[in-house]
């Protein structure tokens, strides 16, 4: 994997840049939809390819459960598997350590986890946890690391920062394949001291990349935004920034304000299997009945397939009915809109706009509400 960075804004510390990996290369800022266990909920490969996606997210946990790595294996790998020609990146399974508390114990060993399918024990450690993503042939392999819940308490904070960095490590060690590129993961709570240790420790061991984590997790937007910054700035210029489960557009763009590069989030997929568009001016919930003779489009002037060819009226009716169509089209305009932004914010970069786009942006999606991110 190589990165090259292609424009700097000169008030902020937004950045564009090219990420070269086995499968193509990928602009940045990008934004890479969720496909947890091998696909993006109601849209195919070919589809995504075709709004413009050249980098998707896959999850180890879940897919070391369902299929299994055997199987994956057997068939090719996961860009196989899943036919899907474009950069994968997986994470770890730290996630799951937050989102399945219930059920699993943290040691330093790894995590021992009870299966959310058919209760069967399932331990995770940092070695199994690379020899399961370089069987699935991932361009770009996660530490395994521990995301802390919000609020967390400093001392277990400082144990967890401890655990995580130790894991890294143990990831650092453990990595056989020099095709595959292996990101660290920033965590330490709220903490800002914990914080630039951890980032300072995981630069002396050295990634290819580094991403931020335990964040989007239930903290004020303010604190993440801060803590962003303050892990950002201790980070190589050299290397690519992935800030984890960040996902609004309003964060997205603060964040890439902040030095960020790399994003994901599940919220335009499962916003729009709900019935919620994004727009250029906010949020629009489709499926309401306020839209049942509305002829127009989701968005004026968009030019995704949803709205090229189908009416507000048309795709409420879809979900009043219980038709997937609905889900689809509405998840497909998400899609677009998100990749649509990305390309925005990274002309206006390389443009030297940056700070008019934040600024036009933020006024046009929140009404000129922004929450104080002036």
């Amino acid at each position: 994997m190589r990165f090259e960075l292609t424009g700097a804004d000169m008030e902020t510390g937004a950045r564009a840049g090219v990420l070269s990996t086995p499968h193509g290369e990928v602009e940045t800022p990008a934004f890479m939809p969720v496909g947890t266990q091998g696909t993006v909920k109601t849209m195919s490969p070919e589809e995504l390819r075709e709004i413009g996606y050249r980098l998707i997210l896959s999850n180890t946990y879940h897919l070391s459960l369902r299929p299994g790595v055997e199987i994956i294996r057997r068939a090719g790998g996961l860009h196989a598997f899943m036919h899907w020609d474009g950069a994968l990146l997986t994470d770890s399974g730290g996630y799951q350590v937050f989102s399945l508390a219930a059920l699993r114990e943290i040691s330093d060993d790894g995590v021992s986890f009870r299966s959310h399918v058919d209760g069967r024990p399932h331990f995770l450690s940092p070695e199994g946890a690379i020899g399961i993503q370089e069987a699935l042939g991932a361009d770009i392999m996660m530490v395994l690391d521990e995301c802390t819940p919000y609020p967390c308490g400093r001392d277990y904070a400082c144990v967890s920062t401890d655990r995580s960095l130790q894991w890294a490590l143990r990831c650092k060690n453990a990595r056989r394949s020099a095709g595959q590129a292996l990101f660290g993961i920033v965590q330490g709570g709220t903490c800002g001291d914990l914080r630039a240790r951890s980032a300072e420790e995981l630069v002396r061991i050295g990634f290819d990349g580094y991403a931020i984590g335990g964040l989007s997790v239930g903290e004020p937007m303010a604190l993440m935004l801060e803590t962003v910054e303050r892990c950002a700035a201790l980070l190589p210029g050299d290397r690519p920034r992935y800030l984890m489960g960040c996902g609004s557009p309003i964060e997205i763009l603060e964040a890439v304000a902040r030095g960020v590069d790399m994003f994901d989030c599940v919220m335009p997929t499962r916003n729009g299997r709900n019935g919620t568009a994004f727009t250029r001016r906010g949020k629009l919930p489709v499926k309401n009945g306020a839209y049942r003779e509305d002829l127009g489009p989701i968005e004026e002037g968009c030019g995704c397939a949803a709205c090229r060819h189908y009416t507000r009226a048309y795709i409420r009716h879809l979900f009043n009915a219980g038709e997937v169509l609905g889900l689809r089209l509405v998840t497909a305009h998400n899609l677009h809109f998100y990749r649509g932004l990305m390309a925005g914010i990274r002309r206006a970069v390389e443009a030297g706009t940056f700070a008019s786009f934040r600024r036009q942006f933020a006024e046009e999606y929140t009404g000129g509400e922004r929450g104080g991110w002036r």
